[in-house]
């Protein structure tokens, strides 16, 4: 699978369900290598976060654009992302305004990403199923 799909893992033949997963994976376990980078920066933990929220909302944007996984699982994920990174961008903010008493903005932002990639993670195993299943 060659530059953007065609269609997404719903309509894929066996094969490119496997690539796709593949591809999926490694996307996934390059975000976990980057964790740890991130929370290396010099700077506040909102704002790690807010980034790390950014980045996971352009991968799951590029999922959907290339095809893996399952479309309403991946729209699914980018509302998700997308309500994390509003959320933690307000907080981020309200701290350089010098208001830091809403600290449960951060706090449903990183529970959101938590939910976000749990969904990146059903995705995954959803593709994977679907390819032992049209064998």
């Amino acid at each position: 699978m060659s530059g953007p799909a065609r269609h997404t893992a719903e309509q894929a033949t066996p094969r490119e369900l496997k690539a796709a997963s593949l591809r999926l994976a490694l996307w996934l376990g390059a975000l976990v290598v980057l964790g740890p980078a991130i929370r290396a920066l010099p700077l506040g933990q909102t704002t790690r976060t807010v980034i790390l929220a950014w980045i996971l909302m352009a991968a799951a944007l590029y999922w959907l654009y290339g095809g893996l996984g399952f479309r309403p699982l991946l729209l699914l994920q980018i509302v998700i992302f997308s309500t994390a990174v509003t959320l933690l961008s307000i907080k981020v903010l309200l701290v350089g305004l010098s208001v830091k008493q809403f600290d449960v903005l951060r706090e449903a932002g990183r529970t959101l990403l938590i939910v976000g990639g749990a969904c990146a993670g059903a995705n995954l195993g959803m593709m994977l199923v679907a390819s032992l299943r049209r064998r």
